[in-house]
């Protein structure tokens, strides 16, 4: 009964911190704490210890680890989780030095994400982040590179590929880049073929846990997971959108953002994420109530910048405001909207403000067409949106939302 109770019990972790100044140590340990939190941990305490830089081999200094060792005894820790990525050296050294388990921050961040891929495409970027990260920390794991699903940073498709040679495994990552070619070539595809088809685009961004899903929900009925966890939704969702003027939309959502993304997840999430340099308007989310929400929202703007998004139209959507006692202490840059995703206020001036955002090729008239010249009726139905059609004695009334060029080109079938 007692093994039983052991094997169902959350993993125990200490987490551990170098403070350079470089960053916010105490923020940066609680985001890590609820990442710990979302892979399945239970959080037993937290160490920082201020030092101009980490220690080359040990990452922290031989005192501090000393009194870890001794600290991790009593409370039955499982792992250590240490709030940066570490070498493969400096966590051989630590594991030899406490007899623990030992994972960055990379390779949490990389669990969370291999437990949440559900799709094809989200399955191999993970599993290619993984053999990236995990291929120069080969060379002596031992025995450790066996625990097949044995906790926190072993789960995931890649342990298995592992324990064959580094030939296998460069032949395994060729092999996926080769399949997340073929993926991109359809992504682009697509892009292209709603391009052709005057397909506009709004693609979601934003630090996870922001409520980008619960907003996805709201606005398409998409029925996506809305968790409080972050990474609650991994894959990409798309759904066409209605704006107030009937345009229609699609509406895309993508993965989210923390502090310090690896960059072996960035560079294999650049196809998804790449969706906001093609896109029309960008829906730049955040948590308003959150007291890191400057931050949050300077780091969705510095990885759109990265991705070549830049001059794209981009509306900032402060979400859970429904938690803010005084809006005036929300942070507000460039065109920003209020919003509480989950209850539904300020949907509809988001809508409007999406629709002031998009590029102005497309307007809602009213046309009225001569019997003599209802062949002409046929440009708007195959263009635009129609809304009503009406037969009078003068011809046929038609109200729609069409391109430019077709307003342009039937102007004097316009009616005022």
């Amino acid at each position: 009964m007692f093994d039983l109770e052991e094997k169902l019990r959350p993993e125990r972790a200490l987490l551990c911190s170098v403070d350079t100044g470089d960053f916010d140590a105490e923020v940066s340990i609680e985001e890590l704490s609820e990442l710990a939190h979302t892979a399945g941990a239970e959080v037993v305490a937290k160490v920082i210890q201020p030092r101009p830089a980490p220690d080359a081999a040990l990452f922290l200094g031989t005192g501090k680890l000393d009194e870890i060792k001794e600290f991790v005894e009593f409370p039955n820790i499982d792992l250590l989780i240490f709030d940066d990525e570490l070498t493969p050296s400096q966590q051989r050294n630590i594991e030899k030095y406490t007899g623990k388990t030992v994972i960055d921050r990379t390779t949490l961040i990389l669990d969370i994400f291999a437990q949440r891929a559900r799709s094809k495409e989200g399955k191999l970027q993970v599993e290619l982040a993984q053999l990236q990260y995990r291929l120069p920390r080969l060379g002596g794991q031992g025995t450790s590179l066996s625990r097949l699903g044995g906790g926190i940073g072993t789960r995931g498709p890649g342990e298995s590929k592992l324990e064959s040679d580094r030939r296998h495994i460069h032949r395994r990552i060729d092999a996926i880049k080769d399949e997340l070619r073929e993926v991109e070539k359809r992504r682009n595809l697509q892009r292209q073929r709603r391009k052709k088809d005057g397909v506009q685009t709004v693609v979601i961004v934003g630090y996870t846990n922001a409520g980008k899903s619960t907003l996805m929900n709201h606005l398409t009925q998409a029925g996506v997971l809305a968790e409080n966890k972050l990474f609650a939704t991994l894959d990409p969702t798309s759904r066409a959108l209605m704006l107030p003027s009937g345009r229609e939309v699609m509406l895309i959502d993508t993965v989210g953002l923390v502090r310090r993304l690896p960059h072996n997840l960035v560079e294999a999430f650049k196809s998804t994420l790449e969706e906001a340099a093609s896109a029309d308007v960008i829906l730049n989310v955040c948590d308003a109530s959150d007291p890191c929400a400057t931050e949050h929202l300077r780091v969705t703007n510095d990885l759109l910048l990265e991705l070549g998004a830049e001059g794209k139209p981009v509306v900032n959507v402060m979400n859970k405001c429904d938690q803010i006692y005084d809006l005036n202490d929300v942070p507000t840059i460039g065109n920003t909207v209020y919003i509480s995703a989950l209850r539904g206020n300020g949907i509809e001036k988001l809508l409007n403000a999406i629709e002031e955002a998009l590029p102005k090729d497309r307007k809602r008239c009213t046309f009225l067409f001569p019997y003599s010249d209802l062949k002409l009726a046929a440009l708007v139905r195959d263009d635009g949106n129609v809304f009503s059609e009406e037969y009078a004695d003068e011809g046929l009334k038609i109200d729609a939302l069409c391109s430019i060029i077709v307003v342009n080109k039937l102007e004097k079938y316009v009616l005022e």
